[in-house]
Order: structure tokens, then sequence, then C-alpha cells
């Protein structure tokens, strides 16, 4: 597995945690600000079902609703999505 780079995201303290060292979460709001997005070649122009993904991120794949970006996203592992491809494909 590859490893992911994460020197240039931007974290910021979960509100569950607390200042006394004990159980912390750290969050980030820009982990995929450097996903290059890909349309499915399955999805259409006319606002049908559409699916983009980003294989540029080493051992995450991000996964969208390319009608609605800002809505969310799925992050799967590079293993995962692969399986669900080759999956798809056999159908």
């Amino acid at each position: 597995m590859r490893a992911i780079d994460l020197t240039n995201v931007t974290w910021r303290k979960s509100s569950y945690s607390n200042p006394d060292g004990g159980n912390c979460i750290e969050v980030s709001d820009d982990l995929l600000s450097a996903a290059d997005w890909h349309k499915s070649s399955y999805s259409n122009t006319d606002g049908g079902q559409c699916v983009e993904f980003a294989p540029n991120l080493p051992a995450l794949v991000p996964v969208r609703d390319s009608k609605n970006p800002t809505h969310g996203t799925l992050i799967f592992g590079v293993e995962a999505w692969s399986e669900f491809v080759r999956s798809a494909k056999a159908q």
C-alpha cells in the first residue's frame, strides 16, 4: 500500500476532544482538495445517474455524484474499489 502525503492537509481538533491530552481526534476539511475528479465513462450529459472518482490519491479512491459534488464523498480503499469495478464489469 502506498503512503498518503498528508503534510499539506489542514487539520482541526474535533469539538469532542479535550485539552488534557486524553483521547482526541483531528479532522480535515480539505483532504480532497487535491483530488483530480474524472467522470465515469458510463455517465451521460442528459442529467442521468453520474459518478465521478479521483484516481490520483494513493491508497484512497474518493467517489461522488457529479450532479451534486458538494453533497458528499464516499472514500474507498484501492483494493475495495478495484474489487467493486471488477465485479461491476462482470455483470
